[in-house]
């Protein structure tokens, strides 16, 4: 945290020279009580007191006076911002493969749920683009900031969907370029800030170079994450073997600077999603937080005005 005015957390000093007085005074006033010798009498002119409860006010006021203090000094904090036009495309693996069991009730199924709570938590401002693959890739749902339509495409998606068996990563990237590249009527010159997620449980197997592909969301500008979804035990009906293979999944990120996961279940799935959700489409900026301190001072100062009012008013 940095100050645009540091020197005016000096006075602070004088917050603390006032705490140190209230010590004294309730010192002082402790002292007086031992000395008054009648013990009786002072019962009755000097009812018991309500210990801890008469520290109580002005601890708060103290406490008011500091973060006044501070908010006064205006306090900035870098704080993450939701960025213009800020586009995500999510890319899903409907291939045949995808069907295998092995994270219940199956990979698709769980994917589909796992984009859903993703889709969710992004905030409202931001367009989210659906594209499915298998061996060839297409856009379910171009990048609109209306997650009904969103979430809509993801209950489309279904073996078969795209194309015929086979793994197009390649083609699941640039299909989501094109999408971003669409976006409006400046995207084409002006890419808006974007990312690609990229979910799939096998090596690329058709459509162009998945490398070519990265480079290209490279020049960009634009990210791609994925995630690697399935265990090494995967069967689909008939009894074939498709155990998950993400070695062209990490080269892809590695080669757009986007994030590699792998997840061998539901859970682990919506982790990797979770985590690319809290950076995706944001940007940082140092911003005033004064507000934040004063808002919590003026709090402190009702909380000090009831408690002195409902503790120790005399009434009539």
């Amino acid at each position: 945290m940095s100050w645009l005015s540091p020197e005016r957390l000096w006075l602070l000093a004088a917050v603390a020279a006032l705490a140190v007085a209230y010590v004294i005074t309730q010192r002082r006033s402790s002292r007086y009580a031992v000395r008054f010798t009648n013990l009786r009498l002072l019962d009755r002119v000097a009812p018991k007191r309500p210990g801890w409860r008469r520290h109580v006010p002005a601890s708060l006021f103290l406490a008011m006076l500091a973060l006044l203090v501070v908010g006064f000094a205006r306090p900035q904090a870098e704080v993450q911002v939701p960025r213009e036009r800020a586009t995500v495309l999510v890319a899903v693996d409907v291939s045949r493969s995808m069907l295998a069991g092995d994270v219940a009730p199956n990979r698709l199924s769980a994917a589909k749920d796992a984009a859903r709570q993703f889709v969710a938590d992004l905030p409202e401002q931001f367009n989210v683009g659906l594209v499915g693959f298998a061996g060839s890739a297409s856009v379910f749902v171009p990048p609109v900031p209306d997650r009904f339509t969103v979430n809509a495409g993801i209950d489309r998606l279904a073996e078969g969907a795209a194309g015929q068996s086979g793994t197009a990563i390649g083609d699941a990237i640039t299909t989501s370029l094109d999408a971003i590249r669409t976006l409006d009527t400046e995207a084409g010159e002006d890419v808006p800030p974007a990312r690609v997620v990229v979910l799939s449980d096998g090596a690329n197997t058709a459509g162009q170079d998945p490398n070519e592909a990265a480079r290209l969301a490279g020049e960009l500008g634009v990210p791609v994450d994925t995630i690697s979804f399935g265990t090494a035990t995967g069967v689909i009906e008939g009894g074939q073997a498709v155990p998950v293979d993400g070695q062209t999944l990490q080269a892809v990120a590695e080669t757009t600077g986007g994030n590699y996961f792998e997840a061998g279940s539901a859970d682990e799935l919506r982790a990797a999603y979770a985590d690319i959700g809290s950076s995706v489409g944001y940007q940082t900026e140092v911003q005033d937080v004064s507000a934040r301190f004063i808002g919590i001072g003026l709090v402190l100062a009702v909380l000090a005005a009831l408690a002195s009012l409902f503790w120790f008013a005399r009434l009539p």
